[in-house]
């Protein structure tokens, strides 16, 4: 607690000697930076304040802060038996925190640069074991990592106009211009998450104000380049017109599975990860977005069916997707992602991801086949402009070779009961986010979970969760 206070202090401290500005800003969640759900039509100088100081009044620097405070809990659950890597059946409850500290510096009209500071503790129910679809996106899925803040965010963004008509753009932590041309190319450079830029959805993309579970937030088949924290170094070109865009990024993988080192040789081990976005409205005045993803990466994979054969033969005690020599194998899979409004308050959006399934799931979390379903909305309705609320449905599976890994009583790097009696991993998530002032929000959400790590002989999994976002 002392070096939360200590964290806290510091935010606080910077805000304070920030010049006030006639507006505030949003802020990006601390892993998946989103677009916030739409705002409704209507005088935005009557807004309430979203921060809880105001921001400089020049807009060629950023400077702001948040944090992110959850606190979930499950009773106890039906569990006839459980391996290494199984989330606890006994009742238990953990706390996450997310600090962080966003800056940047529009150097001209085409450059800028940015950097953000995080600071993370706490820990996930069960340590972030035992669903592929997990409860907490906050959650560090390393718990031995170092609590010391860190870089998560160092990047070069610079715009390459491609025409002279100029559109209205709202500047957020990822991007400070006012303006962009309708026709450009921007390129970003430097250390971000992939899902900064991709696979993002105005409804479930941000675990500050949205969804809590991993695979609501994100595609949970894009098994994509991170290391542990969900960062990693890229280079990214996107091109964007007025009605469609298409993105390409070149990472860096880890060096393990869920690691938290790079391998800087792109000879052994890099991403690539390709999207194509575009803009159309089928329903009167109510634009619709879809995203088609595909991505690859190259990195020291194990392959599951290796790993049962070198057990079945009895070269291993158990299967070991780990036991082999350093190699280089590709992984590779495809996504859709959809949001579609329906009026000024209300939108829907679903996304379905699948990878192949072959190779161990190595960066993100154990899921090589998804769909989800989902609603988002703001007060407005009910004259609470900044609540918002949300319902969705995710099914989760994978292949039949990492289905044997585990009966067998292989491990991954999330799940592991020792057995497996298969099933869909399905969820039902609900929230209700509540502005209680300024920058300051406040959050109930329950979760359920059947077939929790894709168990039938365990659960279901039910996960009530609070949570505090204030935005500095």
């Amino acid at each position: 607690m002392a070096q939360f206070a200590l964290s806290f202090l510091f935010l606080l401290g910077l805000r304070l000697a920030t010049p006030p500005s006639a507006r505030a800003q949003d802020t990006p969640t601390n892993q998946a930076p989103a677009q916030s759900a739409p705002a409704p039509a209507g005088d935005s100088s009557t807004d309430p304040p979203t921060t809880l100081f105001p921001h400089f009044e020049s807009d060629r620097i950023w400077l702001s802060g948040q944090a992110n405070i959850i606190t979930q809990w499950h009773p106890a659950f039906r569990s006839p038996y459980q391996g290494p890597n199984s989330l606890s059946p006994e009742a238990q409850d953990a706390s996450s925190r997310v600090l962080t500290l966003l800056t940047g510096m529009r150097i001209n009209g085409t450059t800028e640069f940015l950097l953000d500071i995080q600071e993370t503790g706490g820990h996930g129910i069960g340590e972030a074991l035992g669903l592929a679809g997990f409860t907490n996106l906050d959650v560090v899925r390393n718990p031995t990592l170092s609590k010391a803040p860190y870089v998560a965010r160092l990047m070069w963004h610079q715009i390459i106009p491609l025409s002279g008509e100029k559109a209205p753009s709202e500047r957020t932590p990822l991007s400070l211009f006012p303006q962009l041309p309708v026709r450009r190319i921007e390129i970003r450079f430097g250390k971000f998450s992939l899902v900064d830029f991709f696979d993002v959805n105005t409804y479930g993309s941000d675990s500050n104000l949205q969804f809590m579970n991993w695979t609501l937030d994100n595609n949970g088949a894009y098994d994509y380049a991170a290391d542990t924290r969900g960062y990693t170094y890229a280079a990214m070109v996107e091109y964007d017109d007025r009605h469609w865009a298409v993105r390409f990024a070149e990472a860096l993988m880890p060096k393990v599975a869920n690691g938290i080192n790079l391998d800087a040789d792109l000879g052994r081990a890099h991403s690539e990860n390709f999207e194509f976005e575009l803009h159309h409205s089928f329903l009167p005045r109510r634009e619709t977005v879809v995203r088609l993803l595909g991505y690859a990466n190259h990195a020291n994979m194990g392959v599951y069916s290796v790993a049962i054969d070198d057990f079945l033969a009895g070269r291993t005690p158990t299967p070991e997707i780990t036991a082999h020599p350093q190699q280089t194998t590709t992984k590779y899979g495809f996504g859709v992602n959809v949001e579609q409004p329906l009026t000024d308050w209300l939108g829907i959006f679903a996304r379905w991801g699948w990878n192949e399934g072959q190779h161990e799931s190595y960066a993100y979390t154990e899921v090589d086949e998804t769909e989800q379903v989902g609603a988002g909305a703001q007060g407005t309705k009910w004259r609470r402009k900044l609540d918002r609320a949300g319902l969705a449905f995710v099914s989760n599976g994978i292949s039949r070779e990492h289905q044997e890994y585990l009966a067998l009583g292989g491990v991954g790097f999330l799940l592991g009961d020792g057995r497996l009696n298969y099933g869909r991993e399905n969820i039902i998530e609900t929230y209700y986010t509540l502005h209680v002032w300024r920058g300051i929000f406040t959050a109930i959400d329950a979760q359920y979970i059947r077939n929790p790590g894709y168990n039938r002989d365990r659960g279901p999994v039910f996960a009530p969760a609070l949570r505090l976002h204030v935005e500095f």
